[in-house]
């Protein structure tokens, strides 16, 4: 017996400052009247979500199994006894801006639980982004990247999962 899964996933976002660098600010300046280092103001970041994480329609049976998309091709792969039953998978897809050319960090959790209606639970894990290993905000201040990862459904736990993804992105 097949039972129908509908995903959506929305984010939680966090916006972190720059960690202190203390004496080896680049971005500060001696003010020679007062004698102490100021730091030069920062442009902030924001995240704006463009597109929420979408995993799809599938039929799971009765031994479970994995949806999983790939944030760089947008690839839908199921595993186990799950059946692709079509409609649109989608990467999530998150605009930063602050600094131009500046170097930020993106952390994605280990794991996120997803709670149907019906009080049934699956949970995304392997969430990866398609960004270099040191992503830099562009000369205009911006930075898009996309996000996937892999469900992991029990057995004949149908609903429509919902849940929120924290994503975080700090200057480096």
């Amino acid at each position: 017996m097949a039972v129908k899964l509908r995903l959506f996933l929305g984010f939680a976002l966090a916006f972190g400052g720059a960690p202190s660098v203390g004496a080896q600010c680049m971005l500060c300046a001696q003010d020679k009247a007062a004698g102490t280092t100021v730091r030069k103001a920062e442009v902030p970041l924001r995240v704006d979500v463009e597109t929420q994480l979408d995993l799809g329609r599938v039929a799971v049976g009765a031994m479970g199994g994995e949806v999983e998309l790939d944030p760089a091709s947008g690839t839908r792969r199921v595993r186990g006894d799950v059946v692709d039953l079509g409609g649109f998978a989608l990467t999530g897809t998150v605009t930063v801006r602050g600094e131009p050319g500046a170097e930020v960090r993106v952390i994605l959790p280990a794991s996120v639980d997803l709670e149907s209606g019906h009080g049934r639970t699956a949970r995304v894990t392997g969430l990866v982004t398609d960004l270099s290993a040191a992503p830099r905000l562009g000369a205009d201040g911006r930075l898009q990247f996309r996000f996937g990862g892999r469900l992991q459904v029990a057995a004949l736990d149908d609903g429509d999962y919902r849940g929120r993804i924290p994503v975080t992105v700090e200057y480096q």
